[in-house]
């Protein structure tokens, strides 16, 4: 099979497109004819070696394809291994892609409890660009920061391959999503997607700025932070606002002053990817109400995947980018 293969840890430049062989099912497994795969910045950190991926390594995280063994069109969680507990993933929980062969090919094999039904109306690349961020924000949002109609919620880094579906779902539950985002372009491109309105974070004022767009200029139930400003989101939020937290691309370190966040009954709250029962959570919401299919910026075929990473990592795409695999 033809699949894109990591043979040293670097740049884009690292990623080449070469004949492997095919995997074989085993008890457990499925194995599945990929059609597309999405990237994720979680793809450009594997190619780096910051998951310490033993070489060669197929990267990938999310994939839809086709059962082998019954024909029926279905979609991949990366979510491999989680166990039994809801609060929090087992020890052995890994992401797919990580240590094990990812989407990158035109075959993988996973565990049958990551292998789920391809939701009707979904193009292949729209499918593939579902599961790792939707069962992130959904986890984010719903599993995590409760978020409940009529909520106000702000949502940091409009652009970024998360924020999309997490103002999909918000507006689904019938929440109020604000963004902030790094151009008007992006900001606008978000309001299109079921935003209300949206700051620019490049403004030191953002925090402030945002917060007189909340409901009564209060200040949000719920900020989802995606970049790690923690200082700057908790100063977003209302009295009793809950932060949720799942990136830090911005700062590894998060400095907040103890007394005035206990004296305003702050919660933060670490989120990951989610588990099968979130996945199935989201696609209940996804059957049952006009939550829209994921927003997918640019496709690029497998051979391409050299451009593809370079254009994810220039930082302009809005939405999601899809290898479509023949």
């Amino acid at each position: 099979m033809q699949a894109a293969v990591l043979s040293a840890f670097g740049g884009p430049e690292a990623l080449g497109v070469e004949e492997v062989t095919t995997p074989s099912g085993r008890p457990g497994h499925t194995l599945v004819r990929l059609r597309s795969a999405a990237l994720n910045w979680h793809d450009v950190l594997v190619r780096q070696g910051r998951y310490g991926s033993t070489l060669p390594h197929i990267p990938g995280a999310d994939g839809a394809g086709v059962d082998v063994a019954s024909g029926a069109e279905v979609i991949i969680l990366p979510s491999l291994w989680w166990g039994e507990n809801e609060d929090a993933p087992s020890a052995d929980w890994q992401i797919l892609g990580d240590h094990t062969h990812g989407t990158y090919a035109q075959y993988i094999a996973v565990p049958s409890d990551v292998v789920f039904p391809k939701p009707a109306g979904l193009s292949w690349a729209e499918a593939a660009a579902l599961p790792l961020v939707g069962v992130t924000a959904f986890r984010a949002l719903v599993s995590r920061g409760n978020l409940r109609a009529g909520e106000s919620l702000l949502i940091t880094g409009a652009g970024g391959g998360v924020a999309p579906a997490a103002v999909g779902i918000a507006a689904a539950l019938g929440a109020l999503p604000f963004v902030t985002s790094s151009t008007e372009e992006k900001i606008a491109r978000a309001i299109e997607g079921g935003a209300i309105a949206g700051v620019s974070y490049r403004s030191d004022s953002w925090p402030d700025d945002a917060r007189a767009l909340s409901p009564q200029g209060a200040g949000f139930d719920v900020v989802l932070d995606t970049v790690g400003n923690w200082p700057e989101s908790i100063r977003s939020l209302k009295p009793g606002g809950r932060l949720v937290v799942l990136g830090a691309s911005r700062a590894q370190v998060a400095p907040v002053e103890i007394r005035p966040f206990y004296f305003g009954q702050y919660s933060i709250l670490g989120t990951t990817l989610g588990s099968p029962a979130d996945f199935r959570g989201l696609l209940d919401l996804m059957a049952t109400t006009t939550l829209a299919a994921p927003l997918v910026d640019r496709e690029f075929a497998l051979a391409d995947v050299v451009s593809a990473h370079r254009y994810l990592e220039d930082g302009g795409a809005f939405g999601k980018i899809v290898l479509t695999i023949d």
